[in-house]
């Protein structure tokens, strides 16, 4: 359940909640936040929540306001609603890979991120993975699309999200493969 956002994305973040029904009971927060290093916005347990039982873990989605393309100062609320719900629903497939770990399990995914690409690169493809097999396959690719091809991120960026992300191709085979088995 959402238990805050910003007014001005809060039926975004409702739109990407909603293809999680195992998030129905589970408190998540997406907040804007100024001081998120190499990407547009992160899902981790709320520090506090970190030593309660499982089942009673809080989460954030923490965001920037607003973002850098192309030299231009762009508000998130002014991205194309399929990307924005495509990155939010990654994120959320974060939450959804956080919630069955125990307590020192986070605080080692925490330190491996950290400090391992290759753990890097497994976290992130299963965040897609998540995604993609909670439907929101088309947000992702649009998402993607939107990053590599019409953002104007810096070569630094798209290199780094073409190395950690899952690529669109096997994306577009997941959904395949989800919707033969369907």
């Amino acid at each position: 359940m959402i238990t805050s956002a910003p007014s001005e994305i809060r039926d975004l973040c409702e739109k990407a909640i909603s293809f999680y029904p195992e998030l129905d009971e589970v408190e998540v927060a997406f907040v804007y936040h100024n001081n998120i290093e190499k990407s547009v916005m992160q899902a981790q347990p709320k520090f506090t929540s970190m030593f309660w039982f499982k089942k009673k873990r809080t989460y954030l989605v923490r965001m920037r306001r607003s973002f850098d393309l192309n030299g231009n100062i762009i508000p998130i609320n002014d991205l194309p609603n399929d990307v924005l719900i495509g990155w939010l629903g990654h994120e959320l497939g974060h939450i959804m890979d956080y919630r069955e770990r125990s307590d020192l399990a986070l605080v080692v995914f925490g330190l491996l991120y950290l400090f391992s690409k290759r753990f890097i690169i497994s976290a992130e493809r299963a965040a897609d993975t998540y995604a993609v097999n909670h439907g929101l396959g088309d947000y992702i690719l649009r998402t993607k699309d939107f990053i590599l091809n019409e953002a104007g991120m810096s070569e630094a960026y798209i290199k780094r999200m073409s190395q950690l992300y899952l690529p669109p191709e096997e994306i577009i085979d997941m959904m395949e493969k989800k919707a033969a088995a369907d």
